[in-house]
């Protein structure tokens, strides 16, 4: 198994993990048909091809030779739009872990621990002195994965899906 950026070709199966994990990570009460809209909107293969082409962003995978695509991570290069995220990270330059799945049946198998070592070494290659990301403030186990990798809460935001507003920690870590 290895972690790889991500290849054009790769944008379908990028997507189908996508809509798989995506609702496990949505808080309860997230409605369905909100869910399946950011998925068809957001997470689709046509969009994930232009996440690849994006010269400001890296798509992770790690992939197995023979079970495809295990997990992936999105990286997204320079500060924040948001000013109030920008006020509280503390490591510049820096760069976003925007997304960071696994498939279920992966969990616990090391994937999830490949994509964030392989997100943070790529982080450092490209001279940066930190990385944040923003995660449900009820997800309590991605919350203790991206502690266990030395990210800490700095602040928070939202995240909109579909007509419903989401209270998230953003997350840093100094390189």
């Amino acid at each position: 198994m290895s972690v790889r950026v991500a290849r054009s070709a790769d944008a379908a199966g990028i997507a189908d993990v996508a809509a798989l994990t995506f609702p496990l990570a949505c808080p309860p009460g997230t409605r369905p048909e909100d869910i399946e809209h950011f998925i068809s909107t957001v997470l689709s293969v046509e969009n994930f091809e232009a996440y690849i082409a994006d010269e400001a962003r890296t798509v992770l995978i790690d992939e197995p030779t023979e079970a495809g695509i295990l997990g992936y991570a999105m990286l997204v290069a320079g500060l924040p739009a948001d000013p109030g995220i920008r006020a509280v990270l503390s490591a510049e330059p820096t760069l976003e872990i925007s997304k960071l799945y696994v498939r279920p049946t992966e969990h616990g198998n090391g994937v999830a621990g490949r994509l964030i070592s392989s997100a943070l070494s790529y982080a450092r290659e490209s001279g940066c002195r930190g990385a944040w990301l923003g995660v449900n403030n009820q997800n309590a186990r991605a919350q203790r994965f991206y502690s266990k990798h030395g990210f800490e809460i700095v602040g928070t935001k939202t995240f909109v899906v579909g007509v419903q507003t989401h209270d998230d920690y953003v997350m840093q870590v100094r390189l």
